[in-house]
């Protein structure tokens, strides 16, 4: 009995010598964030985020604390998690509003959303247009580069904010033209006719708004409200002329592909 208990007590100085995690429990601040720098530098982004979380719970107040935090949003939305990863990114905000590098996070926040609902492979390999997916997080990432723009001008990160931010007008008002046309082919013209206006007013300086002044014609004309589609045709025949673009009437809108709105 004696030997037996020996032999367990043994192993079980081994087991804790050899442990793993000995290291790593026993790792200062500066280790853990080297360690965490290193996964992530090596793409292991589920390693360095679990590494990061470490640090901040052992180091609250630490010097790193608040850059674990931005890298723990990054390294989410490397590893394609961005549900996690915008709500680390809403906590930094939360906790550091007036950190250095808050247009640094309002950018990635934007990104995460315009990633997720546009570049995503589905849509590039089967040319599906975004303007046809919920466009909720479209207009999510709309409005964190417009946070960008307006409280950091000088940023670095603003000038392509700005980029993406036309980029996502148009799919936007695509999105509502895409709807718009749905109701006119159904008959339903007075919700098409209210989702044209909505280009018209929320998207004046998009390309869509020609097609919807052209859904308005048609919707107009077909419920016999003649005054009001002469009225829309004039106003497209006008921009269409201001454009240099010869009037052309059209069955239904055109609807391009969404890469062609990216220049």
């Amino acid at each position: 009995m004696r030997h037996s208990l020996a032999v367990f007590l043994l192993l079980s100085l081994v087991a804790c010598s050899t442990d793993p995690n000995k290291e790593e429990n026993n790792a200062s601040a500066e280790e853990l964030y080297t360690q965490a720098k290193a996964s992530m530098e090596d793409r292991s982004y589920e390693k360095a985020i679990q590494q990061f979380e470490t640090l901040q719970s052992r180091y609250p107040y630490g010097r790193h604390a608040q850059q674990s935090q931005m890298e723990i949003a990054y390294a989410y939305y490397k590893h394609s998690e961005p549900a996690p990863a915008l709500a680390a990114v809403d906590r930094f905000i939360k906790q550091y509003p007036n950190s250095p590098n808050l247009d640094y996070m309002f950018y990635l926040k934007g990104l995460i959303n315009f990633n997720e609902n546009i570049n995503s492979l589905l849509g590039t390999f089967f040319k599906q247009d975004p303007a046809e997916r919920d466009p909720t997080a479209l207009r999510e990432s709309f409005d964190s580069f417009k946070e960008l723009v307006a409280r950091f001008p000088d940023s670095k990160y603003t000038p392509d904010a700005r980029l993406r931010m036309q980029y996502l007008l148009n799919t936007l008002a695509s999105s509502d033209i895409h709807v718009a046309s749905y109701y006119l082919r159904r008959g339903a013209y007075v919700a098409a006719v209210n989702r044209a206006k909505s280009v018209l007013t929320d998207f004046p300086q998009t390309p869509q708004t020609r097609d919807a002044l052209q859904i308005m014609v048609q919707a107009y004309d077909a419920m016999g409200m003649k005054d009001l589609s002469k009225d829309a045709q004039r106003v497209l025949n006008l921009n269409a002329a201001k454009d240099g673009i010869k009037p052309v009437e059209r069955e239904m809108p055109s609807k391009a592909p969404w890469w062609q709105f990216w220049s």
